[in-house]
């Protein structure tokens, strides 16, 4: 059943969107992937790796500050979404490779109008921030 704003309770259905404010909601739990940090550091890596196959290591080098456990993490989400894909070379250890999917590699583009809209306003930001933080020290 489709409400006045074209949502529904049920996505799914042709040009029927999802609740963004429900938990449920497909798209509310996309977004939310793709607002995740490591996952829009991880598109634009394996963007610009595009289209060779970067080793788990590699991602892990070029993403400083995660973990192990997340970026398995991280990488399996998108795999499960198939903005990625994983393949496996027998060896002991075995090595794994990961490339974006041509549906990940569209997602590139967006995520740069992020990143740009950030650098282009990290300053007035920042001046936001020091001055909320000055705000709070008086009390």
């Amino acid at each position: 059943m489709t409400g006045q704003d074209g949502t529904s309770a049920s996505p799914g259905e042709p040009g029927v969107t999802g609740d963004l404010f429900s938990p449920a909601c497909p798209t509310r739990q996309l977004l939310d992937r793709i607002g995740d940090k490591w996952t829009s550091m991880l598109v634009k890596v394996l963007a610009e790796a595009h289209p060779e196959e970067l080793g788990f290591a590699q991602l892990r080098r070029c993403a400083p500050g995660v973990s192990h456990k997340m970026l398995s993490q991280t990488l399996q989400s998108l795999r499960r979404d198939g903005l990625v894909t994983r393949r496996v070379e027998p060896a002991v250890p075995p090595r794994v490779y990961y490339a974006l999917t041509d549906l990940g590699l569209s997602l590139d583009a967006p995520l740069a109008v992020v990143r740009t809209w950030a650098e282009r306003h990290i300053a007035t930001i920042e001046r936001a921030r020091i001055a909320f933080g000055k705000e709070h020290d008086r009390g």
